[in-house]
């Protein structure tokens, strides 16, 4: 079969059902992905002749990453179960009531700007095991906690864990090709210094669709969770909003245009997180009213995970100080930091060394599928070791101990079947290329973008960050977006006749966009707040933040490349209409609400 339009329908056909049985049908993970992984297999083995033995080692090769992500996921669990029973979780809660005690403040500081720190310095999911499970603990319904971690964890997203999607997507990805050495030839750069140019590309569009990143967290917040379901509440934090947006992405961009792709995220999230606490604490741009979520007993059951903080908490322990609370997250950030920066440690922890990396060479026999589990890397020890200082830290008894690892080893079976089966349908997605078939036949992500590709033609930079999103939802990593789609986004840039390096940025950009709706994000971090089975909830508000993304950097990119054409005026006031449409429609709702509420009354 050499049809391109029936190849891609049959490439993206495995998404698809996915999406639908989660978003449509509100099927749990755990049931959708054995559906979605047997008729990838299905397609692979029969239209793209995968071999069998292939399958099987793509397959299992998905298994040993699950796990790798499972063990991150229980060290999140057990962090969170820590940090209650010591009592530390009281303290900061108490610490955030008094900076503001407001919703929307919170979720913005902790999410966008702490998790922009984290994003910087770990990557891979890290930041929404971390966020998600303290605002929970602060207060925030299960669901909402989930969708303040899943969402921020886009603008940071392409200079994660230390710039490794650029350094490593990227740059792997356009390693080696002629055509890539011709263009760093033409513009005098060396192979570094052109990923750097690309990284400078990725920041400025980063910047531009990140400005209202956290005015939709706080608008989908009070929308979605509110006792009101009102976003206009969202909106009447604006000022505190964009001004939080700014002090993130202006040294955001700074740094990789002075600095280089590796800290942008990091230092960004740090700056702006040092400057909005202290201003916060001062009152700058707070708002008049504060917004809070509903009773307990108004929320919605499909809101809450099993996870109930109030019953992990020691109320007999004595109250400790703010330093000593925050200590377990300034513990993890040094080992991050340190682990990622520190190049002996680093070069130590990744060597080959049998002991701190597990090797699976050739699974079954098959050439060149292969993984490593570099374990003592890993996020998941960071935060295992980080409980294990904790318990000296606060002191805490063996009861309290053995009740953390009881509390986190029964929450991470709940996760198990839906990433066993997600990553294993990943991998054969990604690994349905000629190298492992009889067809010949590109791979099935990379056959989409193609088909994509003919369809757009000059038009192609508008459509490029969706090949990026895609390959984030399938991966659920930007890094491996980056690796699968870098060269072709470069090619196809060059095809149309317009400077390549652009083109790979708003893929870049795209594949961090993508990230909120990566199945294996949604269910690893569900998993850390109990909130199992509701994927297809979290979908429906994430894939708009997705939309948004790609929407906008598409426009962005475009203009970068062919300036303010007719072409792309069009395509701008057709994205500002359809912003402009989002908003009235929710203010129309709110209103209709609200007639519905006085109807009721009278």
């Amino acid at each position: 079969m050499d049809n391109l339009a029936v190849l891609s329908l049959m490439a993206i056909a495995p998404i698809v059902v996915v999406g639908v049985l989660l978003a449509g049908f509100r099927w749990p993970a755990k049931y959708a992905m054995p559906v979605g992984y047997v008729i990838t297999v299905i397609i692979a083995m029969t239209v793209w002749q995968m071999n069998p033995s292939a399958v099987a080692a793509a397959t299992i090769e998905g298994l040993i990453i699950a796990v790798t992500l499972l063990y991150i996921v229980f060290g999140a669990l057990l962090l969170l179960a820590t940090v209650i029973a010591s009592g530390a979780m009281s303290t900061i809660r108490a610490g955030f009531t008094a900076i503001s005690p407001d919703r929307r403040v919170q979720a913005i500081i902790i999410g966008w700007l702490f998790g922009s720190f984290i994003e910087g310095a770990s990557g891979f999911g890290t930041p929404a095991a971390v966020v998600a499970p303290l605002l929970l603990a602060l207060g925030f319904p299960a669901m909402a906690a989930v969708m303040v971690g899943l969402i921020i964890q886009s603008t940071p997203v392409s200079f994660g864990a230390v710039g490794t999607p650029m350094i490593v997507g990227v740059g792997q990805g356009l390693a080696g090709d002629p055509g890539v050495e011709a263009r760093e030839s033409e513009l005098g750069l060396s192979h570094l210094e052109f990923v750097a140019r690309i990284a400078q590309d990725v920041s400025i569009i980063h910047a531009i669709v990140g400005l209202l990143l956290p005015l939709i967290l706080s608008v989908f917040l009070t929308g979605f969770f509110g006792e009101r379901k009102s976003f206009a509440e969202g909106l009447k934090i604006w000022p505190f909003a964009i001004y939080a947006s700014l002090a993130m992405t202006v040294p955001f961009v700074a740094v990789a245009f002075l600095a280089g792709p590796e800290f942008p995220a990091l230092i960004g999230g740090l700056i702006g997180l040092s400057l909005v606490m202290f201003t916060s604490s001062k009152g700058f741009l707070m708002p008049k009213d504060t917004f809070d979520f509903g009773p307990r007993a108004s929320w919605e059951e499909r809101w809450m995970g099993s996870v109930n903080p109030d019953h992990l908490e020691d109320v007999n322990r004595p109250k400790m100080g703010l330093l000593s609370a925050w200590s377990p997250y300034v513990v993890i950030a040094v080992l991050l930091l340190a682990t990622r920066l520190i190049d002996p440690l680093t070069n130590a922890l990744r060597s080959d060394n049998p002991f701190v990396t597990i090797p699976f060479n050739d699974i079954l026999g098959v050439t060149g599928i292969s993984t490593t589990w570099q374990w003592i890397y890993s996020p998941g020890t960071v935060f295992i070791v980080t409980c294990l200082i904790t318990y000296a830290l606060h002191r805490m008894t063996g009861s309290q101990i053995k009740k953390t690892w009881g509390v986190a080893g029964r929450q991470i079976l709940g996760t198990a079947v839906a990433l066993l089966f997600a990553v294993p349908l990943v991998r054969i997605l990604i690994r349905s290329g000629a190298d492992f078939t009889d067809s010949g036949l590109a791979s099935m992500p990379v056959t989409l973008a193609e088909g994509a590709a003919a369809v757009a033609g000059a038009n192609w930079p508008l459509l490029s960050p969706w090949i990026g999103a895609l390959g984030a939802f399938v991966a659920g990593s930007n890094t491996v977006s980056n690796l699968t789609f870098a060269l072709f986004q470069f090619s196809t840039g060059a095809e149309i006749g317009v400077q390549p390096e652009t083109v790979v940025a708003t893929q870049a950009v795209g594949g961090a966009g993508g990230n909120p709706v990566a199945i294996h994000n949604i269910v690893a971090a569900s998993a850390t707040v109990g909130l199992l089975g509701r994927e297809g909830d979290l979908i429906r508000k994430t894939a708009l933040v997705t939309a948004y993304y790609c929407l906008v950097a598409g426009g962005v990119g475009y203009l970068m490349i062919y300036g303010f054409t007719l072409t792309g005026i069009i395509y701008a006031v057709v994205v500002v209409a359809l912003l402009v449409a989002a908003l009235f429609w929710m203010l129309n709702r709110e209103k209709s609400l609200r007639q519905l509420e006085t109807s009721a009354r009278d």
